[in-house]
């Protein structure tokens, strides 16, 4: 039997290696488990793990065969990673919207690589990047996936469909500058967004993303409501699924919202202005709310603070008071809900702050839990991958201090991190 120690751990991780091979036995002794938060939480029991996946879960703190790694975690609470489905690695709160001319895929993907580990080590393993420079979170998505940086899953979708000077189209340049910034993701119209979604397919998408409203934090002040016409959606959910795709939809604006999900989009981003015409529409589709909380209580942070624009700066305070109810509405109305917080709005390493604001409207720990994990791994159509500890599953665990599901927020201290059967030692941070 092999124990890792600190001080090798915490070596390997500081210079970004996994401390234990995914391929190596490894048995963890749990003080408790929680399974998936329909579950429950157990007592101790001791945890197997295989080429990267759970070999079994049994009672008690058995003893660990011989060559096998033993983790001690025999005074934490042991349960899956979490899942964030809105994310952008490559990104940073705070800066000028005018870096969009200077920086690179190069620069993003060395930004993404540092954030992915930082959402890593947070406790979220499994991530979906909805919006990224071109090629930047492929490579990323490869490099975690292959364990040659430490960092989540990455399910991504690149750069996002938008209409011609929309939300996600670049805006507030010159016109000769707009056309060399420009991502080649834009259309008009259902053909040419249909040959968008192949192109996206083309270059690694995992997921379709559009920007069915406007949005905040663009340079665009137009409103909120509607982008793309009910042909342009509907054409862009046929082509994606023609290609085994789903979309996500940033939507802000009711009718926006709406719309997306009468068109089969599978999940709203954000979802502001929901109200009860747009959560029949989507609970009739079994379309999910993604809220993202979190980026909301960022952008107001920094209100005040000359970051923003004046257009910006507006539309910021324009959603404010909404964003501290919508949710509750969701709740009350049944809309199916999933855990998603639009990282790089705000800091990375903070998404866990979701849960308490998830909470603050309404939802209960265990079902905040449940859509950081089971949900979310529906939305990705991974339920059999990931989202619980079983049997087969990907070794994507995490540990903490106390029990989550009678308060989620415990959450934001997340003590121990393995994603794919590789531990990233925290003390290395």
């Amino acid at each position: 039997m092999k124990i890792v120690t600190t001080a090798i751990a915490s070596l390997l991780a500081a210079v970004g290696l996994a401390p234990v091979a995914a391929q190596d036995v490894q048995v963890i002794h749990a003080g408790n488990v929680i399974r998936d938060a329909a579950s429950g939480l157990e007592g101790p029991s001791t945890i197997t793990i295989e080429d990267g996946r759970i070999v079994s879960i049994a009672p008690g703190l058995q003893p660990a065969t011989d060559g096998a790694v033993l983790v001690d975690l025999s005074a934490k609470t042991v349960m899956p990673g979490l899942i964030d489905l809105h994310v952008h690695l490559d990104g940073n709160p705070g800066g000028d919207f005018r870096d969009a001319a200077v920086d690179t895929d190069e620069y993003a993907t060395l930004l993404g690589a540092a954030n992915a580990r930082t959402t890593l080590a947070a406790g979220f393993t499994t991530v979906r990047d909805l919006g990224s420079a071109p090629q930047s979170m492929f490579a990323l998505r490869r490099a975690t996936t292959e364990g040659v940086l430490p960092g989540p899953r990455i399910v991504a979708s690149g750069p996002p469909l938008a209409i011609v000077g929309g939300h996600g189209d670049v805006s507030g340049f010159a016109p000769h500058v707009t056309e060399v910034l420009d991502t080649g993701f834009t259309c008009t119209g259902p053909v040419e967004c249909m040959e968008k979604v192949r192109l996206a397919a083309q270059n690694g998408s995992d997921w379709i993303k559009i920007t069915a409203t406007g949005g905040v934090l663009s340079q665009q002040g137009r409103g909120l409501e509607a982008h793309f016409t009910n042909p342009e959606m509907a054409a862009i959910v046929e082509a994606a699924g023609a290609v085994g795709l789903n979309v996500a939809a940033h939507a802000h604006g009711a009718r926006g919202i709406e719309a997306a999900a009468r068109a089969g989009i599978v999940t709203i981003e954000h979802g502001t202005y929901l109200d009860r015409e747009a959560a029949e529409a989507m609970r009739a589709n079994g379309t999910v709310l993604v809220p993202t909380l979190m980026a909301f209580q960022g952008v107001t942070e920094r209100l005040g603070t000359g970051v923003f624009t004046p257009t910006v700066e507006a539309k910021v305070r324009e959603v404010s008071d909404i964003a501290q109810v919508f949710m509750r509405r969701a709740v009350e109305w049944g809309v199916p809900i999933a855990f998603g917080t639009d990282a790089g709005v705000f800091e990375h390493g903070r998404n866990a702050g979701e849960f308490a604001l998830m909470m603050r409207q309404g939802m209960s720990s265990p079902d905040a839990v449940a859509s950081a994990t089971t949900a979310a791994a529906r939305v990705l159509g991974m339920e059999n991958e990931i989202g619980r500890l079983a049997p087969g599953y990907s070794a994507d665990i995490i540990a903490l201090d106390g029990n989550p599901l009678d308060d989620a927020s415990l959450l934001e201290q997340v003590d121990w991190v393995m994603v794919r059967g590789r531990a990233l030692d925290q003390a290395g941070d």
